[in-house]
């Protein structure tokens, strides 16, 4: 897609897990170009994006009662390489808080390098398939950006065929829900980093670490191919020890909350914002599902089929606290650590609000 899309010139360093360099470069390489637009349609495209970034964080405010009296920044709008780049940069200030620079590790030779060019192929096929995000980490000093990814809006909302505008308002509904959940609860954006520290910290430390998650290897494929497993983030989740475990759980419980919360709010802001929402979701729900059986597979060991199984566990634990207790009552999720659902909790809703309220 070819358009004036901002681009993000915000540096990436090697730390003792990944090149994230080489993984910007390898991913910003491969990403695919976007679909052929007249000018005129992109450009519009762009502008949009920019514009309804910022009316969309205001009708966000108004149904959740959050982040009145902050600042609105306009979102920055992105081709896919430099989604990747951006990406790759917020997860650089996110794993070196975990894992320093300069940290001595015999991963450090041996893994960085092959694991920035194998994370840049995946950032250059999820480039392809990203509509937007918040990134707490990203932006300038790593306060937070976010960020519309121009050539996956528009080729998403031609293939379901929707109304331009009305696609990119409700897409935007969702990142500023995210914006929102970060920038309005103060607490959220250290909590998350501490636990990502305490996951990757865990993974980062020893040969005999290393050992033993290849030990849990066999189990781990026989249980990847069983029924059980279908709530699973990828093989990664099965390989961890019980320690990375109790992690792993709160980090899901939390990125359920936060997705689900952000699917509810960006159809719950109703058809007079986005005249073509009950249309959208149907769409977008199929289009979800779709893809070829290379697409099927990727997405299985990359646990995105388990993350779309996020939007729907995490929107329907936000449905329900609020038919329940209320959108007042369901902001106790943020008052502290304490108050976030468990992953247990997720999946039954009335569980938390017995705890709470």
């Amino acid at each position: 897609m070819n358009a004036e899309t901002t681009e993000t010139s915000r540096s990436v360093a090697t730390n003792p897990l990944v090149d994230w360099s080489l993984a910007a470069s390898t991913g910003a390489l491969l990403a695919r170009g976007g679909p052929t637009v007249p000018r005129e349609e992109a450009e519009r495209a762009v502008v949009e994006l920019r514009d309804l970034s910022v009316d969309a964080e205001r009708y966000v405010r108004e149904l959740t009662d959050l982040g009145h009296g902050l600042p609105v920044k306009q979102g920055e709008v992105l081709d896919r390489p430099g989604w990747v780049r951006s990406a790759a940069a917020g997860l650089d200030q996110l794993t070196s808080r975990a894992v320093p620079p300069d940290r001595p590790s015999w991963l450090t030779s041996v893994v960085a390098g092959g694991a920035g060019v194998q994370t840049g192929v995946v950032l250059a096929f999820l480039g392809s398939r990203v509509l937007g995000q918040y990134d707490p980490f990203g932006g300038p000093d790593a306060e937070g950006s976010l960020v519309l990814v121009a050539p996956n809006v528009v080729t998403a909302q031609r293939a379901m065929d929707v109304s331009g505008r009305d696609f990119r308002m409700w897409v935007c509904l969702h990142e500023c829900t995210h914006r929102l959940q970060f920038t309005a609860v103060d607490w959220l954006r250290d909590y998350f980093a501490d636990q990502v520290g305490l996951l990757v910290g865990g993974l980062s430390g020893s040969e005999e670490t290393f050992t033993a998650a290849l030990s849990r290897m066999p189990d781990a494929v026989r249980n990847l191919r069983s029924s059980e497993s279908r709530d699973v983030m990828g093989l990664a989740e099965i390989l961890q020890s019980p320690a990375q475990r109790e992690v792993f759980d709160r980090l899901i419980a939390l990125s359920t909350l936060l997705e689900g919360h952000a699917d509810y709010v960006m159809d719950a802001v109703g058809p007079d914002v986005v005249p073509s929402v009950r249309t959208i979701r149907r769409r977008f729900t199929e289009r979800r599902k779709g893809g070829g059986v290379l697409d099927r597979l990727l997405r299985t060991l990359l646990g995105i089929d388990a993350k779309v199984r996020q939007y729907e566990q995490g929107a329907a634990f936000t449905r329900h606290v609020v038919d329940t207790v209320g959108m007042a009552g369901f902001n106790a999720v943020w008052t502290s650590p304490e108050t976030l659902p468990t992953r247990a909790e997720i999946k039954d809703p009335q569980a938390w609000v017995r705890r709470i309220h």
